[in-house]
């Protein structure tokens, strides 16, 4: 099984063929409530987009950029006033043209394309789910949940380790920024933190009892994250990296697959009003795989983001981020972007890394994470870059590539999935959730330590890793990628891999 190039990073495949009503329900046609001066040109499909305007923070909208966004046939979704970020619904093609002339405004842009269904893609395909023979056939040793023995993952960070001396604070909560999480599943109910989950998917938080789930036509991908974090040691199933944790699901996804920037900042905000002390962020910002500065739009995306993710680190989050699946090298001069925009007609694109951001991943502040193996190499679908990559932890790989050791017999990661099933998947969405618990476990034993503590205690307590230097992962004479850097930090594995037993003990 080989890592999906396409659209995803960390969502498995939803159903194609959607219909354009569904993707419209989320953004309605709505018309301005009071008429503009001149005639305002409509998109050509008549539905509205949905936009980001950046505004001075710490205070209300001003009286003249309401009026503004009206006239120029726009809907004041919701304002997040602490980072100056306003949410539109606008019909007007040249919506964000206009407002960005209004004085007060500093920039704004659509945060999508095109109201079209989505074009997702996998990490690497649909999970595998576990069979009730292979659930039954599990030998589990003394003191281990039924599963574990299927987890190679955990003892790659001695995460196993660090159980015999704590399972982590119940004073602390993970939040899973991702597609939902069902919190009705045997081994996320013990530990979910209902106070912090919400509905984020429309820009504007939605605490309606079990908004936070995935329907059953959505992604799991968010409920296996949570699992691979916090799945409680209850003699059920797995077990999480920090088990006694709290995790709280935060939806952003919507029912199409995309993740769009409205739906991310609110998901941020959130977090930082809710007392959550690490954010798990395994997606990237729909529709722009890279966003770059130079485009009015994209730059109004990365500053929406960016305020949003920086303000929840300064309410005391730490914000971790897969590094992506497409084995870019993120530190290079130049890559050529096939996907974007992956709402309406993408088409390859050449963008400068240091200019063009993969956003949450490389906003500054957040723990960019690659994915290993079995093996403990980086995995073949993983992306890397010599001061892009913080720190490295299992996301799987094809077995045929890193093999586990027995009993395990799977090179994907194990977690739980909706319906109290459980099973496999692999990318660096599920390395993520390795480092946001080892995390998790740091500021449980340091519950006075900063974000920027944790995140210096995560890096200063990883297990330095050398570059591999040939990287020929498929074994065919050919090199796959070059590691670039020295034994302590390099393009590969950052700082190195993630440890669980140091976290617990230093």
């Amino acid at each position: 099984m080989t890592a999906s190039h396409q659209r995803h990073r960390r969502l498995v495949a939803i159903p194609a063929g959607m219909a354009l009503a569904t993707a419209l329900a989320f953004l309605p046609n709505v018309t301005a409530s009071a008429a503009p001066q001149q005639p305002v040109p409509v998109a050509a499909d008549a539905a509205a987009l949905s936009y980001v305007v950046n505004v001075p923070p710490g205070h209300g909208v001003s009286a003249h950029v309401k009026r503004a966004i009206t006239e120029a046939g726009g809907t004041v979704v919701t304002s997040y006033d602490q980072i100056g970020v306003i949410v539109v619904h606008s019909s007007n093609a040249d919506f964000a043209k206009t407002v960005r002339k209004v004085p007060g405004v500093q920039s704004a842009g659509a945060t999508r394309t095109a109201p079209l269904p989505a074009q997702s893609t996998g990490d690497m395909g649909a999970p595998k789910v576990l069979t009730a023979q292979e659930v039954a056939a599990a030998q589990a040793a003394a003191g281990q949940d039924p599963l574990e023995p299927l987890q190679w993952d955990l003892p790659a960070i001695k995460a196993d380790k660090a159980h015999e001396k704590t399972l982590g604070s119940r004073d602390v909560t993970v939040a899973v920024i991702d597609t939902g999480v069902d919190d009705t599943h045997p081994d996320i109910a013990p530990n979910f933190d209902r106070a912090a989950s919400v509905n984020c998917v429309s820009g504007k938080p939605d605490t309606t009892d079990g908004a936070w789930r995935p329907s059953a036509a959505e992604s799991p991908h968010g409920t296996h994250v949570a699992g691979e974090i916090a799945a409680a040691k209850n003699g059920v199933g797995m077990t999480g990296v920090a088990p006694g944790v709290k995790v709280a699901g935060i939806k952003v996804g919507n029912p199409d697959g995309f993740f769009y920037t409205e739906a991310v900042v609110c998901g941020f905000v959130w977090a930082a009003e809710h007392g959550v002390d690490v954010t798990n962020n395994s997606y990237y910002t729909d529709p722009w795989y890279f966003n770059c500065a130079d485009d009015p739009d994209q730059k109004a995306l990365v500053e929406a983001v960016t305020r949003a993710s920086r303000y929840a680190e300064k309410k005391g989050a730490v914000n971790i981020a897969a590094a992506g699946n497409e084995s870019y090298d993120l530190a290079a001069d130049e890559i050529t972007d096939p996907v974007s925009p992956n709402d309406s007609t993408p088409g390859d694109r050449v963008i400068d890394p240091s200019k063009c951001f993969d956003i949450p991943t490389q906003l500054p502040g957040v723990v960019t994470v690659a994915a290993t193996g079995a093996k403990g190499l980086k995995s073949s679908f993983s992306n890397y870059g010599l001061g892009v990559i913080d720190i490295a932890a299992p996301g799987g790989d094809s077995t045929r590539y890193q093999t586990p050791a027995p009993p395990a017999t799977s090179g994907l990661i194990l977690g739980t999935l909706p319906g109290g099933k459980w099973g496999y998947m692999a990318g660096t969405s599920m390395a993520t959730p390795h480092v946001a618990g080892v995390a998790a476990l740091i500021k449980s034993t340091h519950p006075h330590a900063s974000p920027a503590l944790v995140k210096a205690l995560l890096y200063a307590e990883a297990d330095a890793t050398p570059c591999t230097d040939p990287y020929d992962i498929d074994a065919d004479g050919k090199v796959d990628a070059v590691c670039e850097g020295t034994r302590n930090r390099n393009g590969f594995y950052g700082w190195g891999m993630a440890d669980a037993l140091d976290a617990v003990t230093k």
